[in-house]
């Protein structure tokens, strides 16, 4: 298994994205998640974007980008999870965890300062997941917080007495297993 940063709109990225679209499309009978996305979001410093391998095929990715205080409900330090997603074959073994981990990691040492996510209740593996990493229920902020299905959570990125930027090896972040 190897996780290594891809740009958003890399061809591997691109199925992905197709699936979890047409998971999103399936779950809550829509069009799929219609937040307005652009490659240049993921950009470092500014966000990332990673998948997961296993023997040359994609099976998981995850992204996040820098957001601070907007209409939207936002915050100064947030860093926004986007399209955390597994194929259904490799479920179940960690993957998410780990993209996860990683990508709380390199907002950290961009400076960000606050890891924030929306989700849906149709989606009760995603919430059991942020939950179990820490994740709390927030207000509602982004394109869904008007949403009653929707769901908002936050982590602190940075503990108190801790310093934002802080080296954390977060660069190195490249994981094979």
């Amino acid at each position: 298994m190897e996780i290594r940063p891809v740009p958003y709109d890399h061809p591997d990225a691109v199925d992905l994205d197709r699936l979890v679209q047409r998971e999103y499309a399936r779950r809550y009978d829509d069009e799929g998640d219609i937040t307005p996305l652009d490659p240049g979001m993921f950009e470092p410093p500014n966000g990332l974007y990673l998948l997961a391998y296993e023997d040359g095929r994609p099976l998981a990715t995850g992204g996040w980008r820098a957001q601070d205080t907007n209409p939207e409900g936002y915050a100064d330090g947030d860093a926004e999870i986007k399209r955390m997603f597994v194929v259904a074959e490799a479920r179940g073994r960690g993957l998410a965890r780990r993209i996860l981990a990683a990508l709380e990691a390199d907002a950290r040492a961009a400076g960000r300062t606050r890891m924030v996510l929306e989700t849906g209740i149709k989606q009760p593996e995603a919430l059991a997941l942020y939950a179990s990493c820490g994740y709390r229920p927030v207000t509602k902020f982004g394109l869904y917080r008007m949403y009653e299905d929707s769901r908002c959570m936050a982590k602190p990125l940075v503990a108190a007495g801790d310093e934002v930027g802080a080296p954390s090896g977060a660069g190195s972040w490249v994981h094979s297993s």
